[in-house]
C-alpha cells in the first residue's frame, strides 16, 4: 500500500518498436503509485502497441489517423479521476522510483502544476529539459552558437536545468537543437528544485486540476511548441512548472523519426513560426514577425540540409 496518491500515465506513440515495452515494464518500478496506463497509438500499424497492452494492462486508444503529440495525449487523458496525469514518449525509460520523486515534489507545492524530470541521453548525459520561455532578450546568442559554443553565456542562461529560471531565452526556434553532452554544474545545483518558463513534453507530470482548466494542450501545434505553449499558460494562470532533477529518465530520442528526419525538421520549425508569430502577435510587431519567419526558413532549410544524408 502507498499514501501516493493514483496517477494516469498517457503514453503517446507512433509506429514503436521494442521501446514501448521497455517503457512499459520501467513503469512498474517507478513509482508505488495505483498506476493506470493509457497507450495512445498514432501510427497504423498497432500490433505492437496491442501486444504491450494485453502484457501490461494498459487501456488502448486508437485515434484512427495521426493526431499529432498534443491531441494524442489531451485524448488519452479524457475522463480522468486520478489527481495526477503524466505524459510521455514511448521512447523513454523510467529510472526505479522517479514518478515517486517527481509525486512527492510536486505534491509538497500547491502552487505546481507541471513538474519534469530530468532526461537523459542513452550515454547518461543530460539533455537540457528544463527552459525559460522563449524571448528576444538572449535567443540571438543563443541560437547563433549553440552548436558551435554549447557553453555560450545566452545558452547558460536560456536553459534553467543549468543555472536558474526565467524569461530569458530569446529567439529559440526549438526543443530539440541540443547537442548531446553533460551540462557542467555544482552537485547541489544538480539535485535543487526549481521553477522554469516550461518543461520538455518527453515525460511531463501535470496537476490534472490545472491542465483541465486550460484545456489540455493547445492541439494546433502538431508537434512541438506544444510543451513551450503549455508550460506559458500555466504560469500566466499562476501555476508553477517544477524543474526536479532528482528525478530521472532515460530518453531515447527520435527512434520513430530518426531515418526521415526532414519531416521533423520542417514540422518543428512550423510550431516554432506559429508560437513566435502568437507570441508577437500585435500589429506594430510585424516587421519582427517578418524577420522571424526570415530567419527560421534559413535555419529550417539548414537544418534539413545538414541532416539529409548525401548521395
Amino acid at each position: 500500500m502507498t499514501d501516493r496518491p493514483p496517477v494516469r500515465v498517457v503514453c503517446v506513440t507512433y509506429q514503436p518498436g521494442p521501446e514501448l515495452a521497455e517503457f512499459a515494464a520501467s513503469l512498474r518500478t517507478a513509482t508505488t503509485a495505483q498506476v493506470e496506463l493509457v497507450v495512445v497509438d498514432n501510427g497504423e500499424d498497432h500490433e505492437v502497441a496491442r501486444q504491450v497492452a494485453d502484457e501490461y494492462g494498459a487501456r488502448l486508444v486508437l485515434p484512427g489517423r495521426n493526431l499529432g503529440y498534443g491531441a494524442a495525449a489531451n485524448l488519452g487523458a479524457r475522463g480522468a479521476t486520478q489527481p495526477w496525469l503524466v505524459v510521455a514518449n514511448h521512447d523513454v525509460v523510467w529510472h526505479e522510483g522517479s514518478l515517486d520523486v517527481l509525486l512527492d515534489a510536486a505534491g509538497a507545492r500547491p502552487d505546481v502544476g507541471a513538474a519534469g524530470p530530468a532526461l537523459l541521453n542513452p550515454d547518461g548525459s543530460r539533455y537540457p529539459s528544463a527552459r525559460a520561455l522563449p524571448s528576444l532578450s538572449v535567443g540571438a546568442g543563443h541560437a547563433l552558437l549553440v552548436h558551435v559554443w554549447p557553453g555560450n553565456p545566452w545558452t547558460r542562461r536560456y536553459r534553467v536545468d543549468q543555472e536558474g529560471a526565467g524569461e530569458v531565452g530569446a529567439g529559440e526556434v526549438g526543443a530539440d537543437d541540443a547537442p548531446a553532452g553533460s551540462v557542467a554544474e555544482t552537485p547541489d545545483a544538480a539535485l535543487r528544485n526549481r521553477p522554469a518558463g516550461w518543461l520538455s513534453g518527453a515525460c511531463l507530470l501535470l496537476r490534472r486540476e490545472a491542465f483541465e482548466a486550460l484545456g489540455g494542450f493547445d492541439e494546433s501545434y502538431f508537434m512541438f511548441f506544444e510543451d513551450v505553449d503549455l508550460g506559458n499558460r500555466l504560469g500566466k494562470a499562476g501555476w508553477t512548472n517544477l524543474y526536479v532533477p532528482a528525478a530521472r529518465v532515460t530518453h531515447v530520442q527520435g527512434v520513430s523519426w530518426r531515418d526521415r528526419p526532414a519531416p521533423m525538421i520542417r514540422a518543428h520549425h512550423a510550431s516554432a513560426r506559429r508560437y513566435l508569430s502568437r507570441r508577437y502577435g500585435r500589429w506594430y510587431q510585424a516587421p519582427l514577425r517578418l524577420a522571424l519567419r526570415a530567419g527560421l526558413t534559413v535555419r529550417e532549410a539548414v537544418e534539413v540540409r545538414r541532416a539529409t544524408p548525401r548521395a
